[in-house]
């Protein structure tokens, strides 16, 4: 959508950049009028304006820190996946099979009920825990799309980057990695717009983002068509400017000209 703006004059470099700042700007100014515009708004959404501005700096907020350590997880679980350990494969094969074969919501509830049962003195807070969950399952689901690109890189690349004289770790950091990232880049920006939605079962454990806020609201009020258009209005808004952000980023590593 904001890379049609740009002249066509503008290399692949200057249109994601502009499109990476537009979006970022929209989304900071998005934060920060969100409260003062539904301000305007009839009962119920006027007088609970701020609650949803809150709410929406804490799905956000959710969001982004869960989908940093997702990738960190699912970058190291990937690696694991294809190591030459035996025990080490398994044991990441056994984390992908049991996080994707699950519902997130119980996930998210086991991180916060059992998990201070099965470790003694771990009691984390309803943020950290949905972050926990959250990280745990984006990350199973990032391990795979990695590991696809890890497998989709040609072997004669890896032979190639050997016979110039690179190590193991170079050939790794160097000619494989960057070429998987960027093969694997398109699913990894849809798990990451999918959290963005998928963060709403936090209300589960009392996290207060943007359907806790929703679902407080119309209980009180018993108004729950205002209510909840106005939250779908606002996660569609977050989805949209966070699917600008990762366009930009896909776009600038899309040297193929896949994309136009």
């Amino acid at each position: 959508m904001l890379l049609a703006l740009w002249p066509q004059s503008w290399s692949r470099q200057q249109r994601s950049n502009a499109t990476l700042v537009a979006a970022l700007v929209l989304m900071v100014l998005a934060l920060a009028l969100l409260g003062h515009l539904l301000s305007y708004f009839p009962d119920p959404i006027g007088p609970n304006a701020q609650a949803f501005s809150e709410g929406a700096r804490t799905t956000l907020w959710l969001t982004l820190v869960s989908g940093a350590v997702g990738l960190v997880l699912g970058t190291a679980a990937a690696l694991a996946r294809t190591a030459r350990w035996v025990p080490l494969r398994w044991v990441a094969g056994v984390y992908i099979w049991a996080i994707r074969g699950t519902p997130l919501l119980v996930q998210i509830l086991f991180v916060y009920f059992a998990l201070p049962v099965l470790v003694p003195g771990l009691n984390l807070p309803d943020f950290a825990a949905a972050v926990v969950a959250l990280g745990l399952n984006v990350g199973a689901y990032n391990a795979e799309a990695l590991r696809a690109g890890l497998l989709a890189v040609p072997r004669g690349q890896t032979e190639a980057a050997k016979a110039l004289g690179l190590g193991r770790m170079h050939v790794f950091l160097d000619v494989v990695f960057p070429q998987a990232f960027k093969i694997s880049l398109p699913p990894l920006v849809s798990n990451f717009v999918a959290l963005l939605k998928d963060s709403s079962l936090a209300y589960a454990i009392g996290v207060v983002e943007l359907t806790n806020v929703g679902n407080r609201i119309q209980s009180a009020t018993f108004q729950p068509i205002a209510t909840l258009t106005t939250v779908a209005i606002t996660y569609l808004l977050l989805t949209t400017l966070v699917t600008q952000i990762s366009n930009a980023v896909e776009y600038r590593f899309d040297v193929e000209g896949r994309n136009r």
